[in-house]
Order: structure tokens, then sequence, then C-alpha cells
């Protein structure tokens, strides 16, 4: 590789090293785009690319290193910068589009390829959480501690509207956090610390934790607080996107994605958020273009809330924690909540750590008989569950119960269940058992919005619908086979689990008027407003 041109020689002066001799042929002056490229090279900017296709620079900065891709105005500034340091000049905006684009295609055919994260990342047995401050620091996290590194050896980028994390403190407990969110039973919170610790495992697949409540429960307050926890952010919580593009953007830059009043989960949104949470590609067309894709990876935790039971999909329920917040009854100054929960996050985060830590020197030793669906999340609740001083056995019940309670509201909200738990046994086409199904139902149900209208539609509901019944009711079988004639649904019922048109269906738990799910809607923790 030849070596660089020196400032003085891009800039065409001559200090006098290469003679007087009046004779010599008159050098061309570069063009201010070369000078640009030039003086970024010489600042020591390190060109690579991820493994994506996007160029990036890490740019020597004071005493710091800042990773940005390369079309961004904080590397555009930054060459400014550099030349006017060097000129005293402005460079055009010509000039310095030119430049980017030669820069870019020196990261993409001559630099390294390095993965990028953003906010947590994994490298060497090693954990890094991103501070996101001035300095550009990370908290390394291993099994034995963490402690505060200035020079991260993986490559950090920072997107619009993150915010910094406080330096973590030791001598914390995360039984503090008890004072800041809404809960309804100790297992309950023990599964909301497992969740938030699982946030900054650098895999997942990660579990969707869903919060419930009456309006005033605190629900989304409590999702800010835990989000602020491991990413803050100045939109910690949005309503649910538009699209699937909308919410892999969000997920791209950002740590933990959190929606906010949510009364309904559409299709392609529970479908899409089941993809987020055990890690999934988008493409879409870039703008202005016919053939280029931009592409959109991403495996991220998600918080979500709403007044009703929203996460009644078998996909997502089966991949979350769902919680429902008891009544508050007295609140506290919102402004005061946050200002003592500013004052506790370096405690708090500092206690997380220590979880995590704990987790990371026992999860090789785990071992679940029958692991659940979301059997990395399992892992490492059990891992981290003696550092908080829990028995791993009954979190893990704990997580088990959550999701049995969590299938049966899936059950509950189907209209198909009463029908196919009257219907019998059944082998035919799908057209035929929308038919019987749609007689015993009755008009009332077979006509409302969440009744399936086609053949077609009935069978995607049953695929969706049989891991629930099997979990539930193991009596019901249904079962898809293909044919030379066609297709073929079979269902299949034990006497037992046949349900007579007469019988009265289970009551959710909010019928309860009496007992422990009576007490579990009076019981209060702290003032949280909502």
């Amino acid at each position: 590789m030849t070596d660089q041109p020196s400032i003085e020689q891009v800039l065409g002066r001559n200090d006098g090293r290469d003679g007087d001799d009046d004779d010599s042929p008159t050098q061309s002056k570069p063009s201010q785009a070369t000078v640009l490229v030039n003086l970024a090279i010489d600042a020591g900017a390190e060109l690579f690319h991820s493994p994506d296709g996007v160029a990036y620079a890490t740019l020597p900065i004071e005493n710091r290193s800042e990773n940005w891709p390369l079309r961004t105005k904080s590397v555009k500034r930054w060459l400014s910068r550099l030349y006017f340091a060097s000129t005293e000049k402005a460079p055009g905006s010509q000039a310095v589009a030119d430049a980017l684009g030669v820069l870019e295609g020196q990261a993409l055919f001559d630099g390294d390829e390095h993965q990028v994260f953003t906010r947590v990342a994994g490298h060497a047995g090693a954990i890094y959480l991103d501070l996101a401050d001035g300095d550009w620091r990370a908290v390394r996290i291993t099994a034995t501690g963490h402690s505060v590194v200035s020079d991260p050896p993986v490559k950090f980028v920072r997107s619009r509207g993150m915010l910094p994390l406080p330096v973590p403190e030791s001598g914390g407990s995360l039984d503090q956090l008890r004072e800041f969110v809404n809960y309804g039973s100790e297992e309950d919170f023990r599964l909301i610390v497992s969740w938030l610790a699982m946030t900054l495992r650098p895999t997942g697949p990660y579990p969707v934790l869903a919060l419930y409540g009456e309006q005033g429960s605190g629900k989304s307050t409590m999702a800010e607080m835990l989000r602020s926890l491991v990413d803050p952010n100045q939109a910690l919580l949005r309503p649910p996107p538009r699209d699937e593009r909308d919410l892999m953007i969000a997920g791209n830059n950002s740590r933990i994605i959190g929606l906010e009043n949510l009364s309904t989960i559409q299709q392609w949104l529970s479908d899409a958020l089941c993809r987020i949470s055990t890690g999934s590609g988008f493409s879409a067309r870039e703008l202005y273009s016919d053939a280029d894709e931009t592409i959109f990876s991403v495996q991220l935790p998600i918080v979500l809330n709403g007044i009703i039971d929203v996460v009644t999909k078998g996909d997502l329920q089966d991949r979350s924690v769902v919680l429902t917040l008891p009544r508050i009854s007295g609140y506290v100054s919102e402004d005061d909540l946050w200002k003592r929960f500013e004052s506790a996050r370096p405690r708090l985060l500092g206690a997380l750590l220590d979880v995590v830590s704990g987790a990371m020197a026992a999860e090789e030793e785990v071992h679940i008989e029958e692991p659940p669906r979301m059997a990395d999340f399992a892992r490492w609740m059990v891992a981290a569950a003696p550092t908080m001083g829990w028995d791993p056995e009954e979190l893990l019940d704990a997580y088990t119960n959550n999701r049995a309670a969590a299938n049966e509201t899936t059950l509950e909200a189907s209209p198909l269940v009463g029908p196919l738990r009257r219907l019998g046994n059944f082998e035919g086409a799908a057209a035929d058992l929308l038919d019987q199904l749609g007689d015993i139902a009755g008009d009332g149900i077979a006509r409302s919005k969440t009744w399936p209208k086609s053949p077609s539609a009935l069978s995607g509901s049953l695929r969706r619908l049989a891991p629930n019944l099997r979990r539930s009711l193991p009596g019901i079988e249904i079962e898809f086979e293909r044919r030379a004639d066609g297709r073929l649904i079979r269902v299949t019922q034990l006497d037992e689990v046949r349900e007579t048109p007469s019988s009265a269906s289970r009551p959710s738990w909010n019928d309860a008027d009496d007992g422990d799910d009576a007490e579990l809607l009076t019981h209060s923790n702290a003032g949280v407003a909502q």
C-alpha cells in the first residue's frame, strides 16, 4: 500500500523540502473532496462495514473513539471541522458528499467487517453495556463482577433519542425496585426481575412482558421505569406502529421496544412481535430505488401494556410473561416518584448487573428437564435466582404457572373453543367443519368479527390454536392431512372433555368476587402514577 500524502502535499503547500527549482512543473491543486478524504485518513478514522453492508467510521475525537454510520450528520460535521481547522475555509456541500462517497467505498471494499451493537453486546465471554455518555464508556460484565471501561472492544453505535445510563453503584438491592413498580404477587415481582435480567443477555430469544391493568394502575409508568434501567430513551413508550417497517426501524434503533395503550393486537402485529422476540429479518425497498433493499435484522426484548388482555394469539402468548396489575389505593406525585427513582437508579443498575453476573457464572450448570418454549429465558432466570436469594425451582414454577394462566386467556378469547368442545369427533373438509361449528355457535357468535369467515381462515385459526388446546385440553386433538382429493381436518376428543350445550363456561379472573383472585384485585404495592 502506498504512503498517504501529507496534509501539506494535499494542500499544495511548499515548505522548502522540495527545493526552489523554478523549472519544476506546476502541480495541479487537489479538489476539496480529495483534501477531505486525506484529512480523514490522516486524522486516524477507521473505516469498516457491518455484515449487512453499511459503511461506518470510528472517529478519534479528543480522548475517545466514536462509531458512526458514514451517511450521518455527525460524520459530515466532523469532516467540515477538520477541513476548517486545516484551511480556515468551509468546504462545499458537494465536496463533502463526494468525499463521503469515496470513504464509503473504502469502508465497504477495503475496510474490515465488524458487527455493530446498540446498548448491549457480547464479546469474548463478557457482556458490554453502553452507558451512552459523552465519553463513550461502557460497563464490562463478567461472571466475577462488573466495571466501567473507557474503550470497549465492540462497536457501539448511538441512535437519536438514546439517553445516558448512570454509572452503576455497588451496595444496592433490586428489592428497592418494589417501591416503584406495581405487582400482584411475589411471583409476579420475581418474573419482572427475571425479565429485566434477560434484557442484558446479548442473545435471545427474549420474552415479551405484557402489563395489563385498569386505568390508573401504573402500567405505563412501570414500563417506562423498567426500560429506563437498561435502555433510557427520549421516547420510552410508543403507540402501536402503523406497519412492520415502522416497528423494525424502532427496533433497529433501540435495545428494548416499548408499546403502550394497546386495545388490540392485529394478526400482522402479533406475528411481527413474535419475529422480533425470537429474531428475524425484514426487507423493504430503499426510497428512490427500484432494486436496492434495506434489511433490518433484530432480536429484542419487548414491553407492552393495555387495559384489557391483548396478547391472545397463541404464538405471541407462548412468548410472553403476562402480568395483571392490581388497583392502586393511594397515589403519589409522579414528579416525586421519578425523583426518587432517579436517585435510586445507580444502585438499582448496580444490583441488576450483580444479578446478570451471577447468571453468567451459573448458566452453564443449569439443566431443565422439560424446558418451556422460551428455554433460554427459563435457563437464564434459573441461573440468576441464587443471586437474588430465590429458590430456582420455585421461580421456574412461577413462570410455568404464568404461562398456563396466559394459555387459558388465549382459549377464552377464541370463539372456536366452545363449539369445538361440543363438536365431538369430526373428519372432513374445512368448509364442512366451518358449517358445523357455526351451527353449534349460533348466529350471534358466527357473525362476530373474530369468527373465521372462510375455510382457509378456519384452518389458520385452528393451527394457531392447536398448541394451546393440547396444553389445557389434552383430550382434544386437531390434525391436518393432505390427500389426493383435498385437505382434510380431523378433530378427535375424549368423552370427558366434551362439553354439552348446557354446560357453563369457565369464569374468568375478573368474574371473581372472593377468594385469592379477589384479594389480587385489591392488593397495592406502591403509589404509582399512570
